[in-house]
């Protein structure tokens, strides 16, 4: 059975957006056009991909079930085409986690390769969805689960988080600080705490009760909101660099020192020729700057991390 990639494409847009209508729109064609695209499909495969009535559109189980395929086998087409028309094209690397700078990290092997393109994604399920897309090749920042199928990431850096404290918060000039101690602070996000999973996961490891968040319009702006009350706390990189503001205090963490996990993502087909040169890049700099020492009598991840992935882009 021979697929045609048009009806394909129709398909996984249309369950995408649940809306022919709106599918229609990105593919620059009448939602007529695109209803026959998909009629044909189903005739083809014996088999109904939706349901339509009066509560809009939904996927059957069948398509359920070809969804996830249908979008690998577009990936894999358009990388065959990338591959023939688009040998020089630079690699597309997104990065997310703003607020802790993944750049920090990424910057030390960028600059040694000038054919990365760098884009900045909103969060985790943002970025998975262009690279299943194929609108970027790459991506960095913090992986947690559920990931979806198709994607295969590597532990790149284990970076140890202070404490970020106002100035007049009762622990701000302790010379380290237990997590649990934190217990009767605020818990200072930028967002809800259900979207950021590291924070989740430590408020509920170490039992911190109260929280209140914020925008995420920036470092300097987030701070200063943190410094305007003195139970407020919240956790950033070690070596990040903070403004030089005598309103805040960062304070080590220990006993133990919460990780945070960095990692680059890419899609299993990997893709770009360029993305085994970077992971090889990545691993190098991570062996020689001992970014993945991890003892854990003295230090905690949210959840178990295997050892770096061995497998190839």
């Amino acid at each position: 059975m021979d697929l045609d990639l048009a009806q394909v494409r129709a398909f996984v847009l249309a369950a995408e957006e649940l809306h022919f209508g709106h599918a229609a729109e990105e593919l620059s064609i009448s939602q007529q056009a695109l209803s026959k695209r998909i009629a044909r499909l189903e005739s083809m495969l014996g088999r109904r991909l939706f349901e339509r009535g009066g509560h809009g559109v939904r996927l059957t189980e069948a398509g359920r079930r070809f969804l996830e395929p249908a979008r690998q086998t577009l990936a894999a087409a358009d990388l065959a085409v990338a591959a023939v028309l688009d040998v020089h094209r630079q690699l597309r690397i997104d990065v997310w986690g703003h607020l802790y700078a993944p750049m920090r990290t990424l910057a030390q092997v960028a600059s040694h390769e000038p054919r990365l393109e760098l884009g900045h994604g909103r969060d985790l399920p943002a970025v998975a969805a262009a690279l299943l897309h194929g609108t970027v090749d790459a991506a960095f920042g913090r992986v947690h689960a559920p990931l979806p199928a198709g994607l295969t990431h590597r532990l790149i850096r284990l970076e140890p988080v202070d404490a970020i404290l106002s100035a007049d918060h009762p622990l701000a000039h302790a010379p380290a600080i237990r997590p649990e101690q934190l217990r009767d602070s605020v818990l200072w996000t930028p967002g809800p705490l259900h979207r950021l999973d590291f924070l989740h996961r430590f408020a509920e490891h170490f039992g911190i009760r109260d929280q209140a968040e914020g925008a995420n319009l920036g470092l300097d702006h987030f701070l200063a909101d943190l410094a305007a009350d003195p139970r407020r706390f919240c956790l950033l990189p070690a070596d990040i660099p903070l403004p030089s503001d005598p309103a805040i205090r960062s304070v080590p963490l220990v006993d133990p020192t919460p990780l945070y996990a960095w990692s680059l993502l890419w899609r299993d087909n990997g893709g770009h020729p360029l993305l085994e040169a970077l992971t090889r890049a990545f691993t190098a700099e991570a062996e020689r700057n001992r970014w993945l020492e991890y003892d854990p009598t003295r230090d905690w991840l949210p959840e178990h991390h295997p050892s770096p992935r061995r497998n190839r882009p």
